[in-house]
């Protein structure tokens, strides 16, 4: 007869060391609709070493849209382009500015 093994040996719910519960800045795209078929597109949680001015410049450039830098005091710096970008915002995130594709939240619709 067979000893039934012990199951207390592995604890499923103990802490593995994964990083996962801490937050990891990520960069949220989000598309907000405006009236009628315009829509904005923003992208927030850029990393600081970047500078937004010039991203803005680039993105306006690459896109055709006009965009600007609104300042929030929870989320603070946020891009706002017009239209939706979403896609194209995050291929240039991770294309240019070498950002891991994790990172980046793309929400709406």
């Amino acid at each position: 007869m067979s000893t039934i093994q012990n199951l207390n040996a592995f604890d499923p719910f103990a802490d593995t060391g994964d990083s996962e519960a801490q937050p990891t800045n990520y960069i949220h795209i989000r598309i907000q609709q405006r009236n009628g078929r315009k829509t904005l597109t923003t992208v927030q949680g850029v990393p600081n070493e970047y500078d937004l001015k010039k991203i803005l410049k680039v993105l306006k450039k690459d896109f055709a849209c006009n965009g600007n830098i609104v300042k929030d005091e929870e989320l603070g710096e946020v891009i706002q382009l017009q239209g939706d970008q979403r896609v194209k915002v995050s291929e240039f995130l991770t294309t240019q500015l070498q950002l891991p594709k994790k990172n980046i939240k793309i929400h709406g619709f």
